[in-house]
């Protein structure tokens, strides 16, 4: 049998056990795993709920224009909708956002605006109060506001919420859940509050999010407002669509913590999932001290990890944000701005080598002949003998070759680096996957383990 359209897709999506991260832990934990929705993340739900609401509510007319502020994955669940339905689509995102959000957007016929992330919500120049003036601007036009749109939480309610009920028997004792719109949280934790009063139901917070001081003492602290990394979740006001008594608690996760977490599902779950998983499972990692063997534990894993492979999945970025250790010669040579070896051929002068030495401040320079390595000159060595016989910057570089670097695996950990250079041996050299050279000096491993 067929379906009619790609949005008979949307929910059913599995619930899949954790078994190597959460080993350690008493309980049970499964991931209600939601990036096999069509627009690969959990809010395709709520967007087909939102403009199937507005369309019954006359809200949202034939040829009309859907007008969203959205982080990436709103805006992909609308987009489905409206090419199905045959609307257009207008998106308000953050420059904090991946730039593969904003591409996919555009894949799938939506205009995206991009606006600045640190300015209040208030501002002219934010997101909402862009998203809020096209929707007063624009013919026949919707701003949806999944903030407080109450249809984003009633997705929950009559999806997400009975789909776990029903894929658990029941058995569920507490649902961990990113917090950011508060429509997935609330609308979920309100059908199996209805269920079982006695389920727990924990959000998942960032630090620079206002909602956990908002939780614990009702009051909107601006104090609280900082710039985080965090992608699709915690916010700077506090959006309608919470409804905090079926709530019961707040934790709050670090940057780091959540994009490293989200890398270990990866590698260790086979689940390629976004940054919200990661904090999800590192929230409740952090309150695993309160579970018991008897214990069922949900997490909402929203979104895949193709949204990120620019982000938490790019070691580059991750080591720049001081998100990741560096533990091997690769991580030092990904680390670094500079990829490119610099090298000099036997025939060259001495002065040359020094000229390449002022050029790219470095100390050590590995000579090559037929793209293999047959000796070095280091700053320290030709100072001496320049000293001693100034005319011999006149003579090539062979006349003054000094032994060649080790060559180690490119995997080679920076402890085994650290041992191997020593005063004879100024630096290491190893090969790629694509077998281009690279090297690695004192000062870079010191650089690395400073981080």
């Amino acid at each position: 049998m067929w379906l009619n359209n790609i949005l008979e897709t949307i929910g059913n999506t599995p619930l899949i056990r954790l078994n190597k991260i959460t080993k350690d832990l008493p309980a049970t934990v499964l991931a209600k795993v939601d990036y096999f929705n069509p627009g690969n993340s959990i809010k395709d739900r709520m967007a087909l709920k939102m403009v199937e609401v507005a369309e019954k509510e006359g809200k949202l007319k034939p040829g009309g224009t859907i007008i969203e502020g959205t982080s990436g994955n709103t805006g992909m669940g609308l987009a489905l909708a409206a090419c199905v339905k045959g609307y257009k689509c207008i998106f308000v995102t953050t420059d904090k956002q991946s730039k593969e959000k904003a591409d996919i957007l555009k894949a799938v016929g939506a205009e995206v605006i991009v606006c600045p992330t640190n300015v209040l919500p208030e501002d002219p120049m934010s997101y909402y109060s862009v998203a809020k003036r096209l929707g007063k601007e624009i013919p026949n036009s919707m701003y949806m506001n999944q903030y407080d749109n109450l249809a984003n939480r009633q997705a929950h309610y009559e999806s997400t919420g009975p789909e776990i009920w029903e894929q658990t028997e029941g058995k569920i004792t507490h649902l961990v859940c990113t917090a950011g719109t508060g429509g997935t949280i609330t609308g979920t934790a309100m059908y199996l509050k209805e269920k079982n009063p006695s389920i727990k139901i924990w959000a998942i917070d960032v630090f620079g999010s206002l909602l956990t001081k908002y939780y614990n003492t009702g009051e909107i602290d601006m104090n609280e407002v900082h710039p985080y990394i965090s992608e699709g979740f915690g916010e700077d006001f506090v959006p309608q669509n919470y409804d905090m008594r079926v709530i019961d608690h707040f934790e709050q996760v670090t940057d780091k913590d959540g994009a490293v977490m989200a890398r270990r599902i990866a590698k260790e779950e086979g689940l390629f999932c976004g940054y919200s998983a990661g904090s999800c499972l590192q929230g409740l990692m952090q309150l695993k001290s309160t579970l018991t063997k008897d214990d069922v534990v949900v997490c909402i894993f929203h979104d895949h990890g193709s949204r990120y492979v620019g982000k938490i999945y790019n070691d580059q970025w991750m080591m720049e944000r001081g998100f990741l250790d560096v533990k091997s010669f690769k991580d030092i040579v990904n680390g670094r701005s500079a990829k490119n070896l610099v090298a000099v051929s036997p025939d060259k002068t001495v002065a040359q080598a020094v000229e390449l030495m002022k050029k790219y401040d470095i100390e050590q320079i590995p000579v090559m002949e037929n793209g293999e390595p047959i000796g070095a000159v280091s700053e320290s060595g030709l100072f001496q003998k320049v000293f001693s016989n100034p005319e011999i910057r006149n003579a090539t570089v062979a006349s003054v070759l000094e032994p060649a670097y080790p060559l180690v695996d490119f995997d080679t950990p920076v402890e085994r680096l650290g041992s191997l250079i020593n005063k004879e041996n100024g630096a290491v050299l190893s090969k790629d996957e694509k077998g281009e050279y690279h090297i690695v000096t004192k000062y870079d491993v010191i650089q690395s383990l400073a981080k």
